[in-house]
């Protein structure tokens, strides 16, 4: 990091550290979407007259009890972010030596509300996870996952409307096919009926009165989460 890196990073953090200590708030996931593109412009670099590499890998520092609350959240919000991330950098004609990687670590020395972001260009091998978003919370998906309202169904859903198993998940480690397992009031894929289709990334699934969103989200190969 150079002199003027530093001094740059220093003032946001100063400029970060009086609003957190005004308002008190915590930190909001659209002020994480802003710093992101802030640090991907920061360190855009032109490497030839139509190719710009910016930074790949992310490390979002923040408060513990910041960090804590983006944990609720589950993987639903990296995902977001990565998703909105690649789109940015798709808008601005930017080039990535592979796609975002976004990573949260709790840093002591900042205070509620504040956040510093690290960057780095990395060649990173990822894999491409199914998530299941629902109320809220993110539910990972094997390769063949059980909705229900029953215990024996593999993600549980508390709604009088839905079946003891309603829907099914089939994941082939590149594509998603859902299919409604017989149930009593029926399942909609993007509001069209579902008896069994192909499950593109970002489909709302609805089943009673519960809405749930399939997404794929990008890991580090190995990572744990």
């Amino acid at each position: 990091m150079g002199i003027l890196d530093s001094f740059e990073r220093g003032l946001e953090r100063g400029v970060n550290g009086l609003f957190a200590r005004t308002f008190r708030s915590g930190l909001q996931p659209v002020e994480i979407t802003a710093a992101l593109r802030r640090e991907v412009d920061t360190h855009a670099s032109p490497v030839a007259r139509d190719r710009v590499l910016v930074p790949n890998r992310f490390v979002v520092r923040m408060s513990g009890e910041d960090h804590a609350a983006m944990a609720r959240l589950g993987d639903g919000l990296v995902g977001e972010l990565t998703d909105l991330l690649t789109r940015y950098a798709a808008e601005q004609r930017y080039q990535m030596v592979s796609p975002p990687v976004i990573s949260f670590e709790t840093d002591p020395s900042l205070t509620v509300g504040m956040l510093d972001v690290r960057s780095s260009s990395e060649r990173v091998e990822v894999e491409w996870a199914p998530v299941l978003e629902i109320d809220g919370r993110t539910h990972a998906l094997g390769q063949r996952t059980v909705i229900g309202r029953g215990s024996e169904a593999d993600i549980t859903v508390d709604d009088g409307g839905i079946s003891r198993k309603h829907l099914e998940i089939v994941w082939d480690g590149r594509r998603a096919e859902a299919r409604d397992l017989g149930s009593t009031n029926g399942s909609t894929l993007n509001g069209a009926r579902l008896t069994r289709a192909a499950l593109p990334v970002d489909s709302v699934l609805q089943a009673g009165r519960t809405r749930m969103v399939f997404r794929v989200v990008a890991r580090p190969t190995g990572d744990a989460r």
